[in-house]
Parts: C-alpha cells; structure tokens; sequence
C-alpha cells in the first residue's frame, strides 16, 4: 500500500494522531490503515513545550516503534528540528530508513512568526528524495500571522501535499483546493462529506485524540462531561520554551 495512493481529492483519508504506543496500537487494532503523530500529545506526555523542536529524540523513538504495527505512519517533525537543511535532510532520511510513510514539516516558529519563505523551500527540498511524503504545513491560519497564505501554498508545491491548518471556513477550504495541484489536508472539524465535497484529500485529528483522552480522564473523576481543553489549555500547563 502506497501512502501517497490514500490522498484523493474528493475522498479525503481520515488520519488519527497518537501520541503514545498504546494510542497508535489502539487506533491500529480499530482497523485505521495510516496514523500520524501529534506533537502536541508527544510533547505533553513528556513534559516538554510543544512546537519548540524539543522532542526530537521521543519523536524518532515512537516512530520507530510505531512502524512495527503493521500500518502506514507519518511523523508530525514540527519545523524539521533544526534550521539547518542537512540536519533536516539526515532526520528525514533516518526516519524512511525506519519505515516511515510521510512527515509534516512546518514553517512556524515557537515566537509565533513564520520562516521566511525562501529557507523553508530550502528545507522542504532536503526532506525531499528519501522516500517519505512531504507534507509541506502552512501555519498562516493556525497562528494568525497575517501573511497572505496562498503565496505560501505556491511557493511550497514542490512537496508532496499542503497543510493548513487552523481554516475551518469550507468555501475557503474549496478556493484553496482549486489553487493548488497538491493535495490539500486540513484539520478535522467540518463535517467529512463537506471536505470531500470541497476536494480535500486528507483530514488531520491533530491533537483533538489526545484532548479527548484527557476529557476521558477527568469525566471518569467528575459528576458531569468537562469541556474538551483547547490546545492553549494544555500548552498552559507545559513547560515553556527557553
């Protein structure tokens, strides 16, 4: 099975995110072809900020393990973990050696901005050419910076598909579709036969799995259903970058 074959606009592939072995074995025995990994969630359960390139090492080590269970997995490997295309390049060729399918490789920075265009084609081509998809993510929406999102989206068409996250508006979904050749993820939220309709091709859980557990835990404690934590509940209470 290729997992580059599971992206088809128009009949997107769900994606759930583990966090852990036990989540991504769970998730494997419930039938799912492909998983990915949350950095959030691998962040959390180690007790390190998230999206400041500071679990590379638990991030390579889940992978590996993962790739055991008998599914396709791509790798949330946030900026790359380094600046540096080589170091980029090298992590990436390890993890395809391992028997990783895919990567997604962000151009937010832990201060919130985004890499300047020009370097982080740069370091999208060094993921390229090991054998993995390069799932190429635009944080524009995610983090709110105001740059114009589809200058983003053309300049990165050289990896495999594109990743914008935090769009949730399905018309504009649809216009992002339409404007380019690669296929387009998104985050879950809207409803699947809209995305579909849009012409998505796959649909990230991000970290929304390892949220619910979290609401699973504290319902199990509490008389009523707590509200699910947001994203910026559970980066409250990590560790921040240094």
């Amino acid at each position: 099975m290729n997992f580059r074959d599971l992206h088809v606009p128009g009949d997107p592939l769900l994606l759930p995110n583990a966090w852990d072995y036990g989540s991504a074995a769970m998730l494997a025995a419930a039938g799912h072809k492909a998983i990915g990994t949350t950095s959030l969630g691998v962040a959390a359960v180690h007790g390190r900020p998230d999206a400041a390139g500071a679990t590379k090492n638990e991030t390579i080590a889940l992978a590996e393990a993962m790739t055991g269970l008998g599914v396709l997995v791509t790798v949330d490997i946030e900026g790359g973990f380094s600046d540096d295309p080589a170091e980029v390049a090298a992590l990436v060729a390890q993890l395809g050696r391992a028997g990783v399918a895919g990567v997604n490789l962000e151009d937010g920075r832990p201060d919130g901005t985004l890499r300047e265009i020009a370097h982080h084609q740069e370091i999208i081509e060094a993921a390229l050419g090991h054998g993995v998809f390069v799932n190429a993510r635009t944080d524009v929406h995610w983090l709110k910076t105001g740059d114009d999102a589809g200058e983003r989206i053309r300049a990165y068409e050289k990896a495999d598909g594109i990743f914008v996250p935090g769009l949730t508006d399905v018309a504009a979904i649809a216009e992002v579709v339409k404007s380019t050749p690669l296929p387009v993820n998104v985050l879950y939220g809207p409803p699947m036969a809209e995305l579909a309709a849009a012409g998505v091709a796959r649909v990230s859980t991000g970290s929304l799995l390892y949220r619910a557990s979290l609401r699973g835990m504290l319902a199990v404690l509490q008389d009523e259903q707590p509200p699910m934590p947001a994203y910026a509940d559970i980066t409250a209470v990590l560790p921040q970058p240094r």
